[in-house]
């Protein structure tokens, strides 16, 4: 490994390395055989070597070598006469024999010491990982030095005290004297040490720090792209201004975030030309089923490109220019707000499916029925009731699950969905399709963990500010009101139809203005947005709850079918 950059006494040790591994015909260069040839280099770093105690004898017996001995003196067939031809510290074994044949073993083994120095058709020895951060970390160790000087056997040995491996290991038992103080200079030139640091800054090297900023560019793009794709999703499709504006924001603070980074470096590290995943492509990636499929695949995207933001921005923290450290916990919120918006689309998305045919919510009450409750039932739902909720506040739990049972087996019969109120308890053990709370109630969260995944949960809203946050929440459904006065429950305040308003032009989840909607002011409501109701008193007291319900239902169902004349 010849490098201008080397001392002759750095290049000598490493050099000498290469040909020890070569010869014992090891499979590739570890830090083991760098330790042993700096023995073999009388150095700074052989001073602080053999000053420490350590021996050709101790690193033979060591397990520095991964499986990988140095050749046996007594073994010649194991390449050892090879080890002694390269080896300074091996003299040939002339004891025995005149000075001519003494003179005559020594020339030869110069001879082969200098083939096996000079022949390059001989085939070097891969280099390991260890063998390969060693010599980076020496490099470093020398460019950090102020000015910045050839690598030398002091940086060497450092580098194998930094680097953890084997022989770091090794050289710690022995407790090697620190080299940081020693002298960065040439091996070779006997002046005075230069106090150095050693502090190893992995950002100075120039391929990786171009490496992370092109792998922060391409994922900022990724996820920028892909947040694009989602917010046309529930812009056009959804028609979710709630939803868009949360995508969007999360648009801006993506773009917040990469400008702690340095702008110019990330675009200046790309290459696009050179990218090799820009020719990987998979058969599922040229298909796409639904716009929404095209949204969900984009929105994973997105999450996956946060996290590799996440993880490489750490890597620019000692960049006192970059604000690595701080980009990465904003990258980190920002993936946790994707989860967040993933899960407020698929919900709507599902719900705006379950409940597409469901326009008229009843909110059942037994002291309210004019005639029996389970034949009031049984008509509203002939008359185009969708969704029936079972309204009971001084019903014993007893009586309440009986009757939730007896509600539960006619709303399956005609395929109607049967909401419990407030009690997630008696919903399961009814079997119910789902539960109804308020804002004093459990949360979505908590009612969901009693109830499951799989049954609707919805919630009472009084602001916009309060539907927002149902909508994040992972409700399935929103109370919206009150509307007017009703009477069957009391109100300080009404949100009224402006509420109504604020929601229909923000809200594409399902929702149901609830509170004294009659048929006499069903239009007013209609008029604000709505395309759903829940009513209670208007059906229960009717004398024909199917008639009542019936009208309701098919002026709802013509409101929904201008809309959609309109956006043809």
């Amino acid at each position: 490994m010849a490098d201008r950059t080397l001392t002759a006494g750095a290049q000598r040790a490493i050099t000498r390395a290469e040909e020890l591994a070569r010869s014992w015909a090891h499979v590739e260069l570890l830090p083991a055989h760098l330790l042993w040839s700096l023995l073999q280099e009388e150095s700074e770093a052989f001073e602080l070597l053999t000053e420490a105690g350590l021996s050709f004898d101790e690193l033979k017996l060591s397990d520095i070598w991964a499986g990988q001995y140095p050749a046996s003196d007594d073994d010649p067939a194991d390449g050892s006469s090879v080890h002694r031809a390269t080896s300074d510290s091996f003299e040939p074994q002339c004891e025995g024999i005149d000075d001519s044949t003494a003179a005559l073993a020594d020339a030869v083994t110069s001879a082969l010491a200098g083939a096996l120095g000079n022949d390059d058709s001989f085939e070097s020895c891969p280099e390991s990982s260890d063998w390969q951060q060693v010599l980076l970390c020496a490099r470093h160790l020398a460019t950090r030095q102020k000015p910045a000087v050839e690598i030398s056997t002091v940086h060497l040995l450092t580098a194998l005290q930094t680097e953890s491996s084997p022989v770091s290991t090794l050289l710690t038992q022995f407790n090697v004297k620190s080299a940081t103080d020693a002298s960065g200079g040439s091996d070779d030139a006997g002046q005075e040490p230069v106090a150095v640091s050693f502090e190893i800054d992995w950002n100075a090297d120039a391929v990786d720090r171009t490496a992370t900023y092109r792998i922060l560019d391409a994922s900022a793009n990724r996820l920028r792209e892909g947040l694009r794709v989602v917010e046309d999703f529930v812009r056009f499709v959804l028609d979710d201004a709630n939803l868009s504006r949360l995508t969007k924001e999360c648009r801006h603070q993506l773009r917040t975030v990469i400008e702690l980074l340095n702008a110019q470096e990330l675009i200046t590290s790309r290459n696009t030309q050179a990218d090799v995943g820009t020719s990987i492509h998979t058969e599922a990636e040229g298909r796409r089923g639904t716009p929404f499929g095209v949204a969900t695949a984009s929105l994973k995207r997105a999450q996956e490109a946060a996290r590799t933001l996440e993880e490489y921005s750490k890597l620019l923290v000692m960049d006192d220019l970059s604000g690595g450290d701080a980009a990465s916990r904003q990258f980190g919120q920002l993936r946790y707000r994707l989860y967040t918006l993933e899960k407020a689309i698929l919900m709507t998305t599902a719900s705006i499916q379950q409940l597409a045919d469901r326009r008229l919510y009843l909110l059942l009450t037994s002291e309210l029925c004019a005639g029996d409750v389970e034949q009031t039932l049984k008509d509203a739902i002939a008359g185009g009731v969708g969704i029936v909720q079972l309204r009971e506040k001084t019903m014993s739990d007893r009586d309440l699950l009986t009757l939730a049972r007896r509600g539960g087996a006619i709303t399956r019969e005609t395929d109607t969905l049967l909401i419990m109120n407030d009690r997630p308890d008696v919903a399961v053990l009814c079997d119910a399709d789902g539960v109804h709370v308020g804002q004093d109630e459990l949360s979505v969260h908590e009612v969901r963990r009693i109830v499951g995944a799989n049954r609707l949960v919805g919630v009472s809203t009084h602001t916009i500010e309060q539907a927002r946050q149902a909508v994040v929440d992972g409700a399935s459904y929103l109370g919206v009101g009150p509307v007017f006065r009703s009477q069957t429950k009391a109100f300080d305040e009404f949100a009224g139809l402006d509420f109504v308003r604020a929601v229909a032009d923000e809200i594409a989840l399902p929702w149901y203005p609830i509170g004294g909607i009659t048929p006499e002011n069903l239009p007013r409501v209609m008029d604000a947005g709505a395309t759903r109701a829940a009513i209670c008193g208007a059906i229960l007291r009717s004398r024909s709850p199917a008639d009542a319900a019936k009208y309701v239902s098919g002026e709802l169902r013509a409101v929904v079918a201008i809309d959609q004349s309109k956006s043809l």
